[in-house]
């Protein structure tokens, strides 16, 4: 790339754009510039001379129209060793643009601040976008900066080169085409959104944020890096980490499945997760019993798991999770003394995340990748209540039967199918996950239990193709059964809670999670 000569700026996030014009000025680069980006300079001290004087056109529209005309465009589009080009530019009384440093108006901030529909409109930025395509297009003659954080980039070219090298110039045009690529993914959301048209549009354009670099990804020999929705506030995706070791992208699953879990619960909730599937999981006023009553379900599993709670961690508890060896620990807060305590044991990932509440901006789809694709899926946000509930058999549950269902219900929600869940006085007893038959999770849930499934009743993620399952539920001591229907065979599966003097309530719905 030629010496740099002559430069547009036209920003709206203003950060070090004064001192790094000063260096240009210095540099005996011309500056043209625009609005209140030229205001800055010239107070600055650093002289510019107008869009609108250069062009010999004003800006229009209430600002909408400024830097929108051929002797800009030309001077970023033009290829520097074709003749022609050269000619043309002349012809218009054009001069070549070398550098171009834009960013655009605020559309994604206003987005996540919840401006209305008309505010958001004029937060549309039109000039910036064409003037970065433009520059970007034109990499190997022209230099694009749309980062602020990129200045002290390019005056250290300047100070090595004397100009920007070819590839700064290529990673800085590529920079700049993600940057507008996300802008414009934004509106799409908006318009998407507002207009709701179409729940899966013809072309799904997402845009997530890099957060940070992770220490390997599913298994050390893989990288991975971790990415934000910028549009929803909660979930894990707008995590604080307090203390402890880089997270891994297994973490992050676990975590995402630990935090899905606990705010399904309204009252105080605690659960243990290893493995993205639950091993524990307890409804209880204080924490601490909270705890125990989940780690009681299945303590061998809950070495090296996840701690996930919907309340604040105090003293109490804090002093209970350094008892054990955990990755991590998640809630909404941390008092002081808690933090103090947890900062013993320096390498476990202790983090903070923002409940779903009436405020959360949840994610319109959901996503899982597949080989060269992507599936979408809205979010899973049934719930289920006593009146919902449909009693399939002769023997009704009691109140406090129906209140363990439905604790146990919301559990299997979030293990993995096929999943089996036996609970007893609102905390799991046994959990069985991940099996290619229903029998064979049950089987699993009743070894798990080790005995406490006497008496307790049972969740199943999906109907019953078979009624082994029940047979082998009744041999465990489950008392009543929680499941969808809907089975060839849902008579047979009926009769056989009958015959085994169990209850039995139908939700019609399932509940798969693959």
């Amino acid at each position: 790339m030629g010496k740099i000569k002559t430069a547009l700026i036209s920003v709206y996030d203003k950060t070090g754009i004064a001192d790094f014009c000063r260096v240009l000025h210095k540099k005996r680069i011309a500056i043209i510039s625009s609005g209140g980006t030229a205001n800055v300079l010239r107070k600055a001290g650093v002289p510019v001379v107008d869009v609108s004087k250069y062009t010999k056109s004003p800006e229009m529209l209430d600002g909408r129209l400024k830097t929108l005309h051929p002797k800009i465009h030309a001077g970023l589009l033009a290829i520097r060793k074709n003749k022609k080009h050269s000619a043309e530019l002349r012809a218009q009384g054009a001069k070549p643009i070398d550098l171009l440093v834009v960013n655009l108006y605020p559309f994604e901030q206003k987005l996540y601040e919840g401006a209305g529909h008309e505010e958001l409109i004029e937060n549309i930025d039109i000039g910036g976008p064409a003037l970065i395509r433009a520059a970007a297009k034109n990499y190997k003659d022209v230099t694009v900066v749309t980062n602020p954080s990129r200045y002290e980039l390019v005056l250290s070219e300047f100070k090595k080169k004397g100009t920007v090298s070819q590839k700064v110039n290529e990673f800085l045009a590529s920079e700049a085409f993600n940057y507008v690529a996300h802008y414009d993914a934004m509106i799409d959301f908006h318009f998407q959104q507002t207009f709701k048209k179409e729940l899966f549009p013809q072309y799904l354009n997402i845009s997530y944020q890099k957060i940070q670099d992770l220490r390997y990804g599913e298994n050390p020999h893989q990288k991975a890096a971790f990415y934000r929705d910028t549009i929803s506030n909660g979930g894990i995706g707008n995590l604080i980490q307090l203390q402890g070791k880089q997270l891994s992208y297994n973490n992050l699953l676990d975590m995402d499945a630990a935090w899905d879990l606990i705010n399904d619960f309204s009252e105080p909730a605690l659960a243990i997760i290893k493995h993205a599937n639950p091993c524990g999981v307890a409804v209880v006023d204080n924490l601490v019993e909270a705890f125990k009553r989940a780690y009681s379900c299945d303590p061998i599993s809950a070495f090296g798991g996840i701690v996930a709670t919907n309340r604040e961690i105090k003293e109490d508890l804090a002093k209970e999770l350094t008892a054990l060896f955990l990755e991590e620990i998640i809630a909404p807060s941390y008092s002081t003394e808690a933090l103090r305590i947890l900062g013993k044991k320096e390498k476990v990932r202790v983090v903070k995340a923002e409940l779903q509440s009436s405020t959360f901006k949840s994610p319109l789809l959901n996503y899982r990748d597949v080989s060269a694709g992507l599936i979408a899926q809205t979010p899973d946000k049934y719930s289920i209540t006593a009146k919902k509930l449909k009693i399939a058999t002769k023997k009704k549950p009691t109140k406090e039967q129906i209140q363990d269902l439905i604790f146990a219900w919301k559990v299997c929600k979030h293990v993995k199918s096929n999943a089996v869940v036996f609970a007893k006085e609102l905390q799991t007893v046994g959990i069985g996950a991940g099996q290619m038959s229903r029998v064979d999770s049950t089987k699993i849930a009743t070894y798990k239990s080790n005995g406490k499934s006497v008496g307790a009743v049972m969740a199943s993620d999906a109907f019953f193709p078979f009624r082994d399952a029940v047979d082998a539920a009744a041999d465990a001591g489950i008392t009543a059964i929680i499941q969808p229907g809907g089975s060839i065979r849902d008579k047979e599966v009926i009769k056989a809670a009958n015959e085994r003097g169990m209850a039995m309530v139908i939700t019609g719905v399932r509940i798969f999670r693959h």
